[in-house]
């Protein structure tokens, strides 16, 4: 580690007295870094020929910026090395965290764009997400999210070509079910348990973000599929901004697709299972 040291020392102006790994990240390696005026710090490191941790530092920057949910601050951002404050808590939720999450993320969703999508591509899993600009939400998830997706695990042999005509032939037909929201709301975008701190009953931070704006129920529906939270958080969430009926009984399963194909890619086949359970439930 003593190249990375050296890194972070040039980077912050500051001796770094340890280094210890930490659990987590799908992108580079992870550590809980003691600097020498005391603070303890999380560096994320990425020697891979293509790193991009910047687009993460940017993605919490980006969330910071609009003082409503707690992200790291960060501290330095370059494609190779990210540093950004360490925040308490673990990832076990009390019903009073899981209505306060509900609470930062329906202020997130409050935030307007001016379309689907952001100027600029993000991250999810360390996997490009294309954000190019979409008036139609449906348009959006069709084409910047789903085939894309779709088309790079063919790529890569993760999914099966029979498989991926049957959800290129699902994709023309989204309109029949899927619904444009009131407007683009600013998403988080990968809501999953590790990716939230709480302390108690307050959450403390969001971590490790795939942002753009898109419809609320792209988020709810991720956080079904991993079972991040639960009753208490979508009581608290839709007293707060109302669930359209059919979310759980229709849109959430075609949501969740996106997230399933992106595991896909990042962790194989156990995940087609969900993808084909998916399109036969819709004539696919």
């Amino acid at each position: 580690m003593s190249g990375w040291t050296r890194r972070v020392e040039e980077a912050l102006g500051t001796a770094v007295a340890s280094f210890a790994p930490l659990a987590g990240g799908c992108v580079g390696e992870v550590y809980r870094a003691r600097l020498s005026d005391g603070r303890d710090i999380v560096v994320k490191v990425d020697g891979r020929a293509e790193p991009r941790l910047d687009i993460e530092g940017r993605m919490l920057s980006f969330l910071a910026e609009t003082g409503t949910i707690p992200v790291p601050e960060v501290l330095h951002a370059s494609p190779r090395l990210l540093a950004m404050t360490l925040l308490p808590g673990g990832s076990r939720f009390s019903p009073a965290a899981e209505a306060h999450a509900a609470e930062l993320l329906a202020a997130l969703h409050a935030i307007r764009g001016a379309a689907h999508g952001l100027p600029w591509d993000t991250l999810i899993g360390g996997l490009p997400q294309p954000n190019a600009p979409c008036a139609s939400w449906v348009d959006f998830y069709r084409d910047r999210r789903l085939l894309p997706m779709a088309d790079r695990a063919l790529e890569e042999g993760a999914l099966p070509r029979g498989m991926h005509r049957r959800l290129a032939a699902f994709c023309g037909r989204l309109d029949g079910w899927l619904e444009e929201p009131e407007h683009p709301s600013l998403l988080h975008g990968d809501v999953w348990t590790t990716n939230v701190l709480a302390v108690g009953g307050r959450v403390t931070g969001f971590l490790d973000p795939a942002v753009y704006f898109g419809h609320p129920e792209v988020e709810l529906a991720f956080i079904t599929l991993f079972h991040t939270f639960g009753e208490a958080f979508f009581g608290a969430y839709g007293a707060l901004r109302p669930v359209r009926p059919g979310f759980f009984e229709l849109r959430r399963d075609i949501y969740t697709l996106y997230p399933l194909l992106v595991h896909v890619r990042l962790f194989g086949a156990s995940y087609l299972s969900g993808v084909d359970n998916t399109l036969r439930r819709h004539g696919f």
